[in-house]
């Protein structure tokens, strides 16, 4: 008998510790609730970071193109394209390069475009991202044309 009252107090002391089922259900469901409101708000904002990276690299890209005209007295052109901020081309006469370190990858890991003379400023050229679908000339482009 004595072991029997002796593991009472101990049996009760240890459901006093444990959570029930019910309480375990309740903070798993808040934890759902929360996700629920927090997942695809973060998801929106990796987007519209990649967007900004895109623009940001579009700027960069841009501003080693102009200095290359400046120098040469046109845009690089022909099928090497951006390839001539890094090495220098046959025809350049004052080339003060490399004006890119490398050119980058867009933030989905495509190759940026670049067009002379371009189909949107055909005075100049097209410089964009194929955006998230990596298909070029759809509506998630992201280009130099854009006053986002």
């Amino acid at each position: 008998m004595k072991l029997t009252h002796a593991s009472t107090p101990a049996r009760s002391s240890l459901r006093a510790q444990a959570f029930t089922l019910v309480e375990m259900l309740l903070v798993i469901t808040i934890i759902g609730i929360l996700a629920a409101l927090v997942v695809p708000k973060m998801m929106g904002r990796s987007e519209q970071a990649r967007q900004a990276a895109a623009r940001s690299d579009l700027s960069s890209i841009k501003t080693a193109l102009d200095a290359f005209e400046v120098d040469n007295g046109y845009y690089p052109k022909g099928k090497n394209g951006l390839g001539d901020l890094i090495q220098m081309p046959r025809d350049a006469k004052a080339w003060h390069g490399p004006y890119l370190d490398a050119v980058p990858q867009d933030p989905w890991q495509n190759p940026y475009i670049y067009e002379f003379p371009g189909k949107h400023n055909p005075s100049s050229y097209d410089l964009y991202s194929a955006g998230p679908d990596g298909k070029p000339g759809n509506d998630d482009d992201i280009g130099n044309w854009q006053s986002k």
